[in-house]
């Protein structure tokens, strides 16, 4: 115990002398003393870590034997030790700038600290750096998320949790603070999405989309930035989703990926950025092998098509418009058979009317219209009668349909409201109130079918061009505020899991469910969400790491 006192004393008298004097570099003994007494007792560690950042900048020679000790004690047993050497930190490079992005590489390793104490102290240093230096501390910081190669299965475990915290921390302490941390705002705002971009090589969707939803909130891509800037983080997206690979339709990665990625971009198109190297990647290496799809890939795949078919180009819409008036005859049956897609047929009809809207005489040949533009392509010298019977015919049979099953629909409901009166548990109350949702849904699509297919049945057929359709898995649209795909209000259907092809009405719960087998199969899926890839579950496996996109 007197050591220990004397330990404590001779510290303090080590920091008087060096506090008192004018010209501090000449007091090395002093200052070695300090070191020497970070090896002795607990208390004396907690002081020397208050000592040995706070006199360091004065004893450059001495600074790696400082930091080498001060690290020691950032390992000891004590968590009060530990805590205090951690705070000390950030004093290593406030007047040794070339220490910074050792200091900030270390605080990142110290982020999996167990304690949670000891991991508050680690993010208050790292905001003390951060503030000191955004630039250099950000670069540091960054170089903890991209991959390494030929670790050991140990060194793989330190560093993909080093990782995670590294990830975590950037969204929770550093990206809501953007405005104070990013000065100056453009050259800041320029440097971290670099940073960002060359650290995408090995993410998972959750990842991919946090880093998304950053850079868009910058002002460097806010409202009034320019198309050739949003076109920029189309190219981000564009490479995650690997549009330069073969497409196997096999790889269940590769389809969500796409998926997901196509859905991103969406908002960035409508934002004047061009979407032709997905649409065109759509065309030519997806739609040949579509049938070979799972199910739940097609309708999520043409769904985000529906929506991006505002956009499309002129000559995207040209190169589309085969491949979709194909697939759109698959589902639009000739003959009257209960089992069609109606959700797949509302998603085709609204994007075959907004592409051809862009390019209407290229419906001559495929649907044997008769639109005159003036230009070669209207073929009106040929004979495409066959292909208008065929087109026309299928529209009056989806037609048909469509309105039987808004009769079995409307039927439905006003069972489904009988039944909920008669329910006594909440559990049946609320599986009738998910039907009754589902219905409704389902009535949207057909509703939307019966409106896009009655202007095409003229020679010289009306083209919708405009948002006025609501797609029936989107809620109505506001002023402001993200589109959903749910009823305000109202709970999502309890069965849409797992990406997987179910949905509520196939579980036939609650009364007059077995008489809504045909509307179930009928309107597989509509009830998920209408960009579900990489969004609240769902989502693409990590390459490289192999690990699920969670």
């Amino acid at each position: 115990m007197a050591d220990a006192a004397d330990d404590i004393d001779k510290l303090y008298e080590f920091g008087e002398r060096l506090n008192d004097a004018k010209d501090k570099s000449e007091n090395k003994q002093d200052y070695e003393g300090i070191i020497a007494a970070a090896n002795g007792s607990v208390k004396a560690k907690q002081l020397a870590a208050q000592l040995i950042p706070k006199f360091v900048k004065f004893f450059p020679e001495l600074a790696e034997q400082a930091l080498d000790q001060h690290l020691n004690l950032i390992e000891d047993q004590e968590l009060g030790v530990r805590v205090q050497a951690i705070r000390g930190l950030p004093l290593f490079c406030k007047d040794t700038p070339e220490q910074l992005t050792k200091i900030v590489d270390i605080l990142g390793q110290l982020l999996i600290a167990g304690e949670n104490v000891e991991r508050d102290a680690v993010h208050k240093a790292l905001m003390t750096v951060l503030r000191q230096d955004v630039k250099t501390s950000l670069t540091a910081l960054f170089k903890h998320i991209g991959s390494i190669e030929d670790q050991s299965a140990e060194d793989f475990s330190t560093w993909d949790s080093i990782r995670k915290k590294v990830l975590l921390f950037l969204r929770d302490k550093v990206f809501p603070l953007k405005t104070e941390l990013l000065v100056p705002q453009e050259l800041m705002e320029r440097h971290i999405t670099t940073l960002v971009k060359q650290n995408l090589q090995d993410v998972t969707a959750a990842e991919f989309k946090m880093f998304m939803d950053f850079l868009k909130s910058l002002s460097l891509f806010g409202h009034k930035a320019p198309a050739e800037r949003i076109q920029e983080l189309v190219e981000i997206i564009e490479g995650q989703a690997d549009l330069d690979a073969q497409f196997n339709v096999s790889d269940a990665d590769h389809i969500e990926r796409f998926i997901s990625c196509l859905s991103m971009t969406f908002p960035f198109f409508k934002r004047g950025a061009s979407g032709s190297k997905f649409l065109n990647y759509l065309n030519k290496q997806i739609m040949p092998v579509f049938d070979k799809l799972p199910e739940q890939g097609k309708l999520d795949l043409l769904k985000n098509l529906a929506e991006c078919s505002l956009c499309a180009t002129t000559q995207d819409s040209r190169q589309l418009l085969p491949s979709v008036v194909q697939l759109l005859k698959k589902y639009m049956v000739r003959r009257k058979i209960e089992e069609i897609n109606y959700t797949c047929i509302e998603c085709l009809l609204y994007t075959f009317h907004h592409l051809a809207h862009k390019t209407p005489n290229a419906t001559n040949s495929l649907c044997g219209y008769k639109i005159v533009t003036g230009q070669p392509s209207d073929r009106l010298g040929e004979d495409f009668s066959e292909q208008y019977k065929d087109f026309t015919e299928r529209l009056s049979t989806v037609d048909d349909l469509a309105r039987a099953m808004i009769k079995k629909l409307t039927q439905g409901m006003a069972d489904q409201n009988k039944a909920l009166a008669a329910a006594k548990t909440e559990e049946e109350k609320d599986a009738i109130k998910t039907q009754k949702l589902n219905a409704t849904f389902a009535l949207r699509a057909c509703n939307n079918i019966l409106a896009m297919t009655q202007p095409l049945n003229a020679k010289t057929p009306k083209f919708i061009g405009d948002q006025k359709t609501n797609l029936s898995w989107k809620e109505a649209a506001k002023p402001s505020g993200p589109s959903t795909a749910t009823v305000a209000g109202q709970k999502r259907p309890a069965a849409t899991t797992n990406g997987s092809n179910n949905n509520p009405l196939k579980k036939g719960r609650g009364a007059g469910g077995t008489q809504h087998q045909l509307v179930n199969k009928a309107f597989s899926g509509i009830y998920d969400s209408g960009r579900s890839s990489g969004r609240g579950g769902r989502s693409w496996r990590g390459r490289g790491r192999g690990r699920s996109y969670h």
